[in-house]
């Protein structure tokens, strides 16, 4: 990494800790614009079920002075800055006395093992796909039957889903409808346990692989028909190299860095665009755990989970744009 500078690694952890500060000041903003309180709605949630809560005003000024609703905004706001800084992200409003950091610690690892293997798939499939489809040496029959696997481009991947459900789970009965793994399976690293989970995960995983690699294809597409009639690659080409050496060293590696960054935010939000798809299928990872809170104005759940989003995207970010010399050494951040 000869190509970095002190000065640029100093500014772009700056802006990495100015972009984390503005994701959580708008995180705190933006569910008290919304109307309604969530402890006036925890408590009709009570009422609803019991059908009557005693002396239910009460119990909502104890509750809002116990999360600390009831002074001015700013004092929540400078303890909530406390409280991020610290990572001691409170209790959960709609499930005291359950805490935030805990249940997100429940969802991640099955949003990690599923949708981030799915986005990595895609990512791999995809470009390979438009890598090919550009390629001008690439066999007639394969340019042919390659547009096809683009079909399902134009479709919402929950919309995909939806459909995957009807044929394959309650058609075909080939898969079930929801859930992450079967009953009566002791949690684990146990076989039963592992081939469960991949059967669970099946047709949520297809519904984001299928929808998304066209994305993938058709920008790895555009880099190499940009990059096809450079000067490296005729060089290459009229040295006799092989074709596949020329195709993956000087096509594909001097097309993918543009495909690289997309893909470090896709794995940086992916918990927020899967939220559909985990609501879906029931599927117990961070984006069903995003919609309760939405549902349930559950402010703490809320912030807990979009601030570790916003947090892993910058990163992210971050990571890549300090590795950017290691993928394409034709970039440097050092002057002369």
């Amino acid at each position: 990494m000869g190509g970095l500078t002190p000065k640029y690694v100093l500014r772009r952890v700056g802006m990495w800790l100015l972009t984390i500060w503005l994701g959580a000041t708008i995180i705190f903003v933006i569910p008290r614009l919304a109307p309604g309180d969530p402890v006036a709605a925890m408590v009709s949630r009570l009422t609803a079920q019991s059908g009557y809560v005693e002396n239910s005003a009460q119990m909502i000024e104890a509750w809002r002075a116990r999360f600390g609703l009831d002074g001015p905004w700013y004092v929540q706001y400078y303890n909530y800055l406390r409280s991020v800084l610290t990572l001691d992200l409170g209790f959960s409003l709609a499930s005291f006395p359950s805490r935030v950091d805990e249940m997100i610690a429940q969802a991640l690892p099955w949003t990690l093992g599923l949708l981030t293997i799915a986005v990595i798939i895609s990512f791999f499939v995809g470009n390979l796909v438009g890598a090919l489809m550009a390629w001008r040496r690439t066999p007639g029959w394969i340019r042919a039957f390659l547009p096809a696997t683009l079909t399902f481009t134009s479709i919402p991947f929950f919309m995909l889903g939806i459909l995957l459900i009807y044929l394959f789970a309650f058609g075909l009965r080939w898969f079930p409808p929801s859930g992450a793994y079967g009953r009566g399976l002791e949690i684990g690293f146990n076989w039963p346990f592992i081939k469960s989970v991949i059967y669970y995960g099946t047709l949520p995983a297809i519904s984001i692989v299928v929808t998304s690699m066209g994305f993938w294809a058709l920008g790895m597409r555009g880099m190499m028909i940009t990059n096809d009639g450079e000067d490296y690659m005729i060089l290459a080409e009229a040295k006799g190299l092989a074709p596949q050496r020329v195709f993956w060293s000087y096509g594909v590696r001097n097309s993918i860095l543009p495909q690289v960054t997309a893909l470090a935010l896709s794995l940086g939000g992916i918990a927020g665009g899967s939220t559909l798809v985990e609501y879906i299928f029931a599927y117990p990872g961070m984006g069903y755990l995003l919609y309760l809170g939405i549902v349930n104005t559950d402010y703490t759940l809320i912030q807990g989970i979009v601030f570790i989003l916003i947090a892993g995207t910058s990163t992210a970010v971050l990571l890549l744009d300090l590795l950017y010399p290691l993928i394409d050494p034709r970039i440097t951040y050092s002057k002369g």
